[in-house]
């Protein structure tokens, strides 16, 4: 039977969190591993597990989330971090809402389980975001996390073309622009499993290329 829901997931060397994460991916709900050039053996790891694998060799995280969105073909896409971050079974928080057509856009409202979950500088780069987005656009969202849900073919029609960091606030930004019904719904954020960073905000360098990717989003 075909999977309901398809699940998204960027992946550069996650060979620590991969197993874990696809052992909660919820019954009903199919993984799509977007490889974006892992050495550590992630691809092998997401095949046993039974993900779908699409290797990825235009590097950046919009480029792997663009490809698995491609990839998917059931009518709900959710969007997940591959490195242990996120409960893959609390997907339903932010499926539920589409499926039931409450909402056209929901994404995940991070609550860190602890301290050191979300650092500072990723916290606070974050909060500038979401407050001159919601000036932009009037999307009441209060977090830009990557953990989100939507309808497939209506996601393919916003036509991103952003290949960075700043793929999930286009996304956002356009389905604003597009009359889209956008909220959030609470989900844990705990540390990412033992073995490296996040790219994207595990460093103040890496806040800030993400802040800036995001940024030239909002002044298009």
């Amino acid at each position: 039977m075909s999977a309901s829901v398809d699940v998204v997931l960027p992946c550069l060397d996650e060979a620590a969190a991969l197993s874990w994460v696809l052992s909660r991916i919820p019954a009903g709900y199919r993984a799509i591993v977007a490889d974006n050039g892992s050495t550590d053996g992630s691809p092998a790891i997401a095949a046993r597990y039974g993900a779908h694998v699409v290797h990825v060799p235009q590097r950046g995280f919009g480029a792997a989330a663009h490809a698995g969105l491609q990839a998917a073909q059931a009518d709900l896409v959710c969007f997940l971090d591959a490195d242990g971050s996120f409960d893959p079974a609390q997907l339903p928080r932010v499926v539920d809402p589409v499926r039931d057509r409450r909402a056209d856009l929901v994404l995940g409202r991070r609550r860190p389980t602890v301290r050191r979950a979300w650092p500072v500088h990723a916290r606070l780069g974050n909060a500038v975001l979401a407050a001159r987005l919601r000036r932009a656009t009037g999307a009441p969202l209060h977090d830009l996390g990557p953990m989100r849900a939507a309808r497939r073919t209506a996601l393919l029609g916003l036509g991103l073309t952003d290949r960075r960091f700043g793929y999930p606030l286009e996304m956002v930004v356009k389905a604003a622009r597009a009359g889209w019904r956008i909220t959030e719904a609470d989900v844990d954020y705990a540390p990412r499993t033992e073995g490296g960073r996040s790219k994207v905000t595990g460093t103040v360098l890496g806040t800030a290329r993400t802040v800036a990717d995001m940024s030239r989003v909002l002044a298009r």
